[in-house]
């Protein structure tokens, strides 16, 4: 990758569709969808307008996600994933392991507990290489990062980073206090 390429500044999108009205939800007085705005921009991303064609904004470069719901996730964390797509051109996904006990179930019937070890949950961002973006033709569904990537795994190849604690995906509300608590153990201001 030369050294031109990483001048341009990656274009970015927070998507709210698929999310409910927690997008809309507030941490310290402000809205998720901001804070994760923000986070984006202060990456060195520019944001782009999803409703312009996607051929009239990619100009050969990357596609930066950012689920409004880890609307925490660190800055440096955004900006590596973004340097890794770029370097190795390929898929960048930010992933936490999953910490939920987990059960097979087979007709109803709960069974044996899952092993945990390799398991990840999908979580913010998702980087598509500017070789991808540029064959896309149209903007990826990015209502549920999960399914986008089983769709981009079928077609490219995905790279996984372990995202940290602060980038999270909260569920409901009611994690947005745990996100905050996180938030001020690790004293980040959250707005």
């Amino acid at each position: 990758m030369s050294e031109q390429q990483h001048d341009v500044p990656p274009m970015g999108w927070v998507p709210t569709t698929g999310r409910g009205s927690l997008p809309f939800a507030t941490l310290d007085g402000e809205p998720l969808v901001a804070l994760a705005s923000f986070a984006l921009e202060d990456s060195g991303v520019e944001l782009v307008d999803f409703d312009a064609e996607l051929s009239e904004v990619a100009g050969g470069r990357p596609l930066v996600l950012h689920d409004p719901l880890c609307p925490l996730t660190p800055i440096p964390f955004l900006r590596r994933a973004v340097e890794v797509a770029q370097d190795e051109d390929l898929v960048v996904v930010g992933v936490q392991p999953v910490t939920d006990t987990i059960k097979d179930t087979e007709d109803g019937v709960v069974g044996a507990t899952v092993d945990r070890e390799g398991l990840w949950t999908v979580t913010s961002p998702v980087v598509l290489p500017a070789s991808l973006v540029d064959g896309l033709g149209e903007w990826p569904d990015a209502d549920d990062f999960a399914a986008l990537v089983e769709r981009l795994r079928d077609r490219t190849q995905v790279r996984f980073l372990e995202a940290p604690a602060l980038g999270r995906r909260v569920e409901d509300e009611s994690a947005l206090a745990l996100l905050e608590a996180l938030a001020a153990e690790e004293g980040r201001q959250t707005s």
